[in-house]
């Protein structure tokens, strides 16, 4: 379908800027939503999707800009005000109640009734009718959960359109759809375009957004980057919008990276075929001593669902796990950590720091939890590690007595780095170490990355910045849609062949190492 870039917009946002404590999430950005399209925000984590969608719906007060709907200027102070001007929201997590009928969540607030109440045969006999309009044809007697996540996700549309939506905003609706669910989604979103709705369309799936999209706005740190109609938007511009570009600062860390790693004996991790159905397509990894290797892709590639199944805080349904040659049955995180393997995990604030707790505690959690909780640390052993890994990562300000929440996230970060260090891992894998932090920081902590696999530490690294995993790694793994594509070579590819080979479907799987 071509949209018509003539048509006033449905929903006008302009200048919107959202200020929360330390952090600019939207500086100016301007969006426009037209009827009868669907268009796709695309941004990596952190861009200001998220708080685009929240401004729009009520969730989150604007601090400035404007925000009109069908031409009408409008102030949203909760998402009833938003409803109200004819916006519906259908998240991941699907906002329904479970326990009741199909028909009952369709109709849920705007139940039929007769002289008696609620008339439950009318409410049915509507349901069924709002289904079928988007061509579903559901028993609307049968519980809810009886039926898919993708089901319940259409009786969620069915639920938007009872509520005579002009605007239908699908925050991640596919992440955990198969291909044939998918279809059926797409079914109902072209046929709600088709009606003049207005959808409003977020995915990190590439060939999805191509598939169904009309026009795509790209935000990158808060900040409008641009608004393209998908046919005038090559894939590897798209990407690279999205990523933006590093700072020349940090250019002379890949010397200490470039080294030749042999690969002739066993493996530190061997992983063959790791994968759990609907996260991850089984996938093969190998980690040698000394490598660092990194894993590229877009958020929502699968990078992260990788690295959890492989230290056991998501559970594997398919392929095995080797250690230095020898199985290893890694089923939780604490088999993980038996094994030497560590984990900084990407959500620094919610897995990763304990905010009421100084800077010394938190860096010594992690070798008390390792030795248990019955044999105490001595203070002199506590003293020891913290002097030890203060210096050495230059944390500040160098007093381990405050609260780690009045850190820096920079500084957070160097701190959790010391917690994994301490317990003097053989496989550390940081999911996202350097996101958020500044410049200053980043290349301190990249620097001792490469330091430590230089002296024998196998890593495991991830990075939304492609250049950040180009300069630190002897090893790409990419990713896209959850399954491993390929494998390259740093110094045989710069940002736009890796680009390219993130892009694009129809490459065969390549396999490049030095």
């Amino acid at each position: 379908m071509t949209v018509d870039t003539d048509v006033p917009p449905l929903v006008s946002m302009r200048g919107i800027t959202i200020a929360f404590p330390g952090v600019l999430a939207l500086d100016g950005v301007d969006f426009f939503l037209r009827p009868g399209e669907v268009h796709s925000l695309m941004g990596e984590n952190g861009a200001g999707k998220s708080t685009l969608i929240k401004a729009l719906t009520g969730v989150y007060a604007i601090d400035s800009g404007t925000i009109a709907v069908a031409g009408e200027e409008r102030r949203f102070d909760s998402t009833a005000d938003a409803q109200a001007a004819g916006i519906s929201t259908v998240y991941q997590e699907v906002n329904l109640c479970a326990n009741l009928s199909v028909g009952e969540n369709v109709m849920l607030g705007h139940e039929p009734r007769g002289r008696l109440g609620i008339d439950w045969s009318a409410v049915h006999r509507e349901a069924a009718e709002y289904l079928a309009s988007l061509g579903l044809h559901l028993d609307t007697r049968s519980p809810l959960a009886q039926h898919s996540i993708a089901i319940q996700q259409l009786v969620a549309i069915s639920r938007a359109m009872v509520l005579e939506a002009k605007v239908l905003i699908l925050d991640e609706p596919t992440s955990s759809l198969d291909r044939g669910e998918v279809e059926q989604l797409f079914t109902v979103m072209r046929a709600l375009r088709e009606r003049g709705v207005a959808i409003l369309f977020v995915s990190h799936f590439l060939d999805q957004v191509y598939e169904i999209s009309d026009r795509i706005t790209v935000l990158r740190n808060g900040r409008l980057i641009g608004e393209h109609l998908v046919a005038e938007l090559p894939r590897e511009a798209l990407v690279t919008e999205m990523i933006g570009r590093e700072l020349d600062e940090l250019s002379a860390i890949s010397d200490a990276a470039d080294r030749d790693i042999d690969r002739t004996g066993t493996p530190v991790l061997r992983a063959a075929g790791v994968g759990k159905k609907g996260v991850l397509e089984p996938a093969d990894l190998e980690v040698f001593e000394g490598e660092v290797v990194g894993l590229a892709g877009l958020l929502g590639s699968g990078r992260t669902e990788l690295v959890r199944l492989l230290y056991g805080a998501d559970k594997a349904d398919a392929g095995s796990i080797e250690m230095h040659g020898e199985p290893a049955k890694v089923h939780a995180p604490r088999h993980a950590i038996d094994r030497r393997i560590a984990f900084s995990s990407e959500n620094r604030r919610s897995e990763g720091v304990v905010a009421d707790l100084t800077v010394a505690e938190n860096m010594v959690l992690g070798v008390q939890a390792q030795r248990g909780w019955v044999r105490r640390l001595s203070k002199a052993e506590q003293d020891a590690i913290v002097t030890e890994y203060m210096e050495a990562l230059g944390v500040r300000p160098a007093d381990p007595h405050v609260p780690i929440g009045t850190l820096s996230g920079g500084n957070q970060q160097k701190v959790l780095l010391a917690r994994w260090l301490a317990m003097q891992p053989e496989l550390l894998i940081l999911d996202e170490p350097t996101r958020g932090i500044d410049v200053g920081a980043k290349a301190d902590i990249q620097r001792k990355v490469a330091e430590l696999a230089a002296k024998g530490l196998s890593v495991v690294f991830i990075s939304s910045e492609l250049e950040e995993v180009l300069r630190i790694t002897q090893r790409v793994a990419v990713l896209r849609d959850r399954r491993k594509i390929g494998e390259l070579d740093p110094t045989s590819v710069d940002l736009d062949g890796l680009v390219d080979f993130i892009a694009h479907a129809d490459h065969d799987e390549r396999s490049v190492s030095r």
